[in-house]
């Protein structure tokens, strides 16, 4: 029997490693710009086409590589960051494994221009599946330039079952700021499809956050800082004030890298506790310094899972470092110059407001002439009405059963009299028509049927009449908007304008105006007919959301998810007040729907309790 253990080609074996090391070309850019970073570099450049599957290219003015070492970065286990296993407890690069470039050149066409400040010439070096083609001498800068294009082209299973092209390049984006706010010293370019997404220039930790998240953002962030034996603590979180439901901006950093980490996320959130709305997330950008020796970031190969070797202490100081900055911020913000008597008392501001009443005298009569001279009778304000007949001689010489006739119409000067002629106004069947309808709870729509009862949720019952009519406009595209006397100004990171702007048309068609869609604002100048402007952040806060889950998309397509999305956000909420009208022209139209009975989640929208289920629970 012969031996069936052998030993598999590099190429194959390059192959197996890039399944773990590229998952997308997200990975590539992330692995390039760490090696830019490595090398020293002050200026970096990411150049992105069709969203990395056709070029990814880093250009950097690093120290570049000699002729030999071009060629030796990519071979397996090839690393100039470590020399012995002892430095894996002292590192202080971002690479040290050796088997990035090896993986990225084992599924794509890479090209490599590369020189040193001594060096006259550079190399140019040409490699297509682990295979050189050619390598050459070259003009070029100092630095290094390697481009990656058709990624995954000999792996037709893995490039399948990439995403679209606006999900793969948030997944970029996501990488390039995760490096670019860990090291602001750094000048970072990134350009997709020949268009300038980001220009940041060097500078401190603020502008960085500032440059990439938006302007807005300076005013919400409160500075952290703090120095412990164990390790120091910079950075920013937000304003309790400005938490929001989506988790975008969250981020940890130890020693310049980022990593993600729920033990210490849960430090910052308890940190939070009793200062955010409900199901709010707090933003923070938290830089940690540790001993090198101190954290093993040799967990996985994407080094973004990492292991402290004192976790509870490190847990305790990010709690309480939060918190102080949080009093401090509290303490800051306190006005001092306000007048205390102005505030309510404690009982009154606890207690429920009533209802204003109003006092009618019901024997007051402006017509009715008054003796001057009663004492009763209050000051007159010099106010002398002309002298005529009073109202009631107008009634003289008739009596209560007398009626004058005009056209069918009828005066008479009692109640019961002026209610037959109000009722002569309507048809008989109009006339006994009034249907029972009333709110229970300010959530439920009772009304009584021949057979029972039908209880409706209103909430549920408004979000499918919106759904179906928001999904009419989206196919059509004959959305209906209401103009706005200011528009409405709304700053969020570049990623979630991006995410906006790919959805522009959809938006537009239901009602939406923008004015502006850039440089990470939003401008808004029409609004859908139903919807409220304090409704306006949270929708788009909600739509952006489920764009970045990246959900399967199922048997629903996106302008289903679209239209759920909006009208579950836009229907009339739990706990307002509806009148009559109100109530029974939503049950036309909820009827008048194509599938009343669900909304677009599949949940009841009513029960009918009829007669028979009603006598079964006096049974």
């Amino acid at each position: 029997m012969s031996d069936i253990i052998r030993l598999l080609p590099d190429h194959v074996a390059n192959q197996i490693a890039a399944g773990e090391v590229v998952q997308r070309p997200a990975s590539v850019v992330k692995e390039l710009l760490e090696n830019a970073i490595d090398a020293s570099a002050k200026a970096i450049t990411l150049i992105i086409k069709d969203a990395g599957k056709t070029l990814v290219q880093v250009i950097d003015d690093g120290k570049g590589m000699s002729t030999t070492d071009a060629r030796m970065a990519f071979e397996r286990h090839a690393t100039s960051k470590i020399s012995s296993a002892e430095d894996l407890f002292a590192l202080a690069t971002k690479g040290f494994r050796g088997e990035a470039l090896a993986s990225v050149a084992a599924i794509a066409h890479v090209s490599v221009k590369t020189r040193r400040e001594e060096d006259d010439l550079g190399t140019q070096l040409d490699i297509e599946g682990s295979k050189v083609t050619g390598q050459e001498p070259v003009v070029t800068p100092a630095g290094t330039m390697i481009s990656v294009r058709n990624l995954f082209y000999n792996v037709p299973a893995r490039r399948k079952f990439l995403k679209s092209d606006s999900v793969e390049l948030r997944n970029i984006t996501n990488e390039f700021h995760r490096v670019a706010m860990a090291h602001p010293q750094i000048a970072f370019k990134f350009i997709n499809n020949d268009s300038e997404l980001f220009n940041l220039p060097a500078g401190s930790y603020r502008h960085r956050i500032v440059n990439i998240m938006g302007s807005r953002v300076d005013d919400k962030l409160v500075p952290l800082k703090e120095e412990t034996e164990l390790l120091s603590i910079h950075g920013y979180i937000g304003k309790p004030e400005f938490a929001r439901k989506t988790k975008g901006l969250q981020y940890f950093f130890a020693n310049d890298r980022f990593i993600k980490h729920s033990y210490l996320h849960h430090a910052v959130v308890s940190a939070f506790e009793g200062l955010l709305p409900d199901k709010a997330n707090p933003s923070y950008f938290i830089y940690l310094d540790v001993p090198p020796d101190s954290i093993d970031i040799n967990i996985h190969p994407t080094k973004t899972e990492v292991k402290f070797e004192d976790e509870h202490s490190i847990y305790a100081i990010v709690r309480a470092s939060v918190k102080h900055a949080l009093g401090q911020f509290s303490i800051d913000s306190i006005d001092f110059q306000k007048d205390m008597e102005l505030d309510l008392p404690y009982e009154k501001a606890r207690s429920a407001a009533s209802a204003p009443r109003i006092e009618v005298d019901p024997d007051f009569n402006p017509f009715k002439q008054t003796d001057s001279r009663s004492s009763n009778t209050p000051k007159s304000n010099g106010y002398r009405p002309e002298k005529s007949p009073a109202w009631e001689a107008l009634y003289a010489g008739l009596d209560e059963d007398s009626t004058m006739t005009d056209e069918n119409l009828t005066f008479l000067p009692d109640r019961q009299a002026g209610a037959k002629a109000e009722q002569s106004l309507f048809s008989p069947e109009e006339a006994t028509n009034d249907t029972n309808i009333f709110q229970l709870q300010r959530k439920f729509i009772i009304s009584t049927l021949q057979s029972g009862l039908l209880v409706i949720n209103q909430n549920r019952a408004h979000e499918r009449i919106l759904y179906e009519q928001l999904l009419r406009q989206l196919t059509v595209q004959n959305g209906v908007s209401q103009q706005l006397l200011f528009p409405i100004s709304i700053n969020r990171p570049q990623e979630e304008v991006t995410i906006l702007k790919q959805l522009q048309t959809e938006l537009e068609s239901v009602g939406f105006l923008f004015k502006n869609l850039e440089n990470a604002n939003i401008e808004i100048e029409g609004l859908p007919l139903d919807l409220k402007e304090t409704d306006v952040e949270p929708l788009l806060d909600s739509i952006i959301a489920f764009q970045q889950e990246e959900l399967p998309d199922g048997s629903f397509s996106h302008v289903d998810r679209l239209a759920s999305r909006m009208a579950s956000k836009m229907a009339i909420k739990t706990g307002d007040a509806l009148n009559k009208q109100q109530m029974e022209q939503l049950i036309d139209e909820l009827f008048a729907c194509k599938e009343p009975e669900l909304t677009a989640q599949r949940k009841k929208v009513f029960i009918n309790l009829t007669g028979d289920h009603l006598n079964s629970k006096f049974n």
